[in-house]
């Protein structure tokens, strides 16, 4: 390309860029939606709920000793306490947020988070294990149906890009808090009083976030309607994964029954591509994915979820079984990991905004991976120091590039697609969080077989995370609010 061309397509780039600024602070004054109070009690409102699903989804872990005391069961009742939540959850993420669009983020917030705080309650007073599994499995689809609705209430409140950048990352700070603090909350909430005040805590909370929400401006709506097929193929394709791999990882893939799971989302996904590619309005449009941010975000959110609870998962075990830690000491070792979540969130954000949201993404990501290799030297000695320092890369290049990753996508999908992106995200991200879990506990079930096992799932999550860090420099350059701020003056 000659320089004259080069210079004409960048000068195009640039106002395409302040067009898009330009019409997002557009789109904030014909919505009603504002930079002032009103977005942050929509920030707040986003951000406790997200900090609620968040806790509960680490927080019940280490309760379970206490639940098996009172309400009894066995072991596979136990655990799915944790799966029935988890199941719903990633089952029904993409569906929900595609109604998100359709009836309002708002609305659906608000179905959502008060179905959660019902749930909640019905689960602190469970009397009998089946009716505490119910329970979460309700807790579940509220959390997968606030999930992509907070998000999409943020991408509305903030249409300014560099601004909705920063609540973004605040947002994220919710959860990751509530992820780092979980475990340590529910241990002390079980010791000091009972399990049951785990699910008690979320009244409060969620109660606030319902008074917040009903101060915000209506959401803006999809004027589409619903794609019955789509919501039945890609629920049940979920559903079907999700259960066959938690299924796999305790009893192995190999049965019948497992088989028949993973068959089956086979088929169901094969179903809701060939529904999407002829509905007329289909809940997720798959030439969506002929953009390559989206394709590149949603391929990142499941290789950070891999690295993430994975790992979370094999070095739990690792501390316990190998180091002889107990379960607090365990939880404890993993604050070099989770405590400077928060910051690396909120210095995204700022970073981002200097330098492009590319930036952080390619950063954090490379940090995670040196982490990781550093985390597989680990596996040859108990070396406490590095462990420490791998930990504090591989958990804070991964807070460091998941807010970047949520802006360029929702950057690059209309507004009033937001929860759709949203629901896709994440359900990207439960199902790699998942399949990790599943899959590494396969591979260090046997306990002579741990060490090798735990070095086979870290490589693994170096191999995934890796491909998605040169996936990740196949971003489009965003450019940053300094170069905005220059042209626009």
């Amino acid at each position: 390309m000659s320089t004259d061309g080069a210079g004409r397509a960048t000068a195009v780039a640039a106002a395409e860029d302040v067009a898009a600024v330009a019409a997002s602070r557009d789109d904030e004054r014909t919505t009603g939606w504002r930079r002032g109070p009103a977005g942050v009690t929509v920030l707040l409102a986003a951000l406790l709920g997200f900090f609620m699903l968040s806790l509960d989804s680490t927080a019940v872990n280490v309760a379970l000793p206490g639940i098996e005391r009172d309400l009894g069961g066995s072991t596979a009742g136990l655990q799915w306490v944790i799966d029935a939540y988890t199941l719903m959850f990633a089952a029904l993420l993409i569906s929900a947020g595609a109604v998100s669009d359709r009836v309002g983020a708002k609305r659906l917030y608000a179905i959502g988070l008060a179905a959660f705080l019902a749930s909640s309650a019905a689960c602190g007073l469970a009397p009998t294990l089946g009716f505490l599994i119910g329970g979460r499995a309700v807790q579940g689809s509220a959390a997968a149906v606030m999930l992509p609705a907070s998000l999409a209430l943020v991408r509305q409140a903030y249409g300014d890009p560099v601004r909705r950048a920063k609540a973004i990352a605040v947002w994220a700070v919710g959860g990751t808090v509530a992820m780092a603090g979980g475990p340590v909350a529910g241990g002390a909430l079980t010791s000091g009083l009972s399990w049951r005040a785990i699910f008690f805590l979320n009244l409060p909370a969620g109660l606030v976030a319902l008074a917040l929400l009903s101060r915000a401006p209506r959401s803006p709506l999809r004027a589409a309607p619903l794609d019955p097929a789509g919501q039945v193929t890609a629920v049940a394709a979920l559903a079907a994964l999700t259960f066959g791999v938690i299924e796999g990882g305790e009893t192995g893939f190999g049965r019948p029954a497992v088989l028949g799971c993973l068959l089956l989302a086979a088929v169901a996904m094969a179903a809701f591509a060939i529904a999407e590619t002829r509905a007329a309005h289909p809940m997720v449009p798959l030439g969506l994915f002929r953009s390559r941010a989206v394709t590149v975000c949603v391929a990142i959110g499941f290789a950070v979820n891999v690295a993430f609870y994975g790992v979370i998962f094999v070095l739990s075990l690792y501390f316990q079984r190998v180091l002889g830690e107990s379960a607090v000491t365990a939880g404890l070792m993993f604050l070099p990991m989770t405590a400077l979540l928060p910051v690396a969130n909120l210095t995204s954000a700022r970073l981002g905004a200097r330098f492009g949201p590319d930036t952080p993404i390619r950063a954090g990501l490379l940090v995670s991976v040196a982490g990781l290799v550093a985390l597989l030297a680990v596996s040859t000695g108990p070396d406490r120091v590095l462990l420490a320092a791998a930990l504090v890369l591989a958990g804070t290049g991964l807070g460091f590039a998941v807010p970047s990753v949520i802006v360029v996508l929702l950057d690059a999908i209309p507004a009033d697609q937001a929860g759709m992106a949203a629901g896709l995200l994440n359900s990207s991200r439960q199902v790699g969080g998942t399949l990790a879990v599943a899959v590494f506990g396969a591979l260090i079930a046997q306990r002579a077989s741990f060490l090798p096992g735990m070095r086979a799932s870290l490589l693994i999550a170096v191999v995934v995370l890796g491909a998605a860090t040169v996936a990740a420099f196949a971003l489009p350059r965003r450019r940053s609010e300094n170069e905005l701020t220059g042209l626009g003056g």
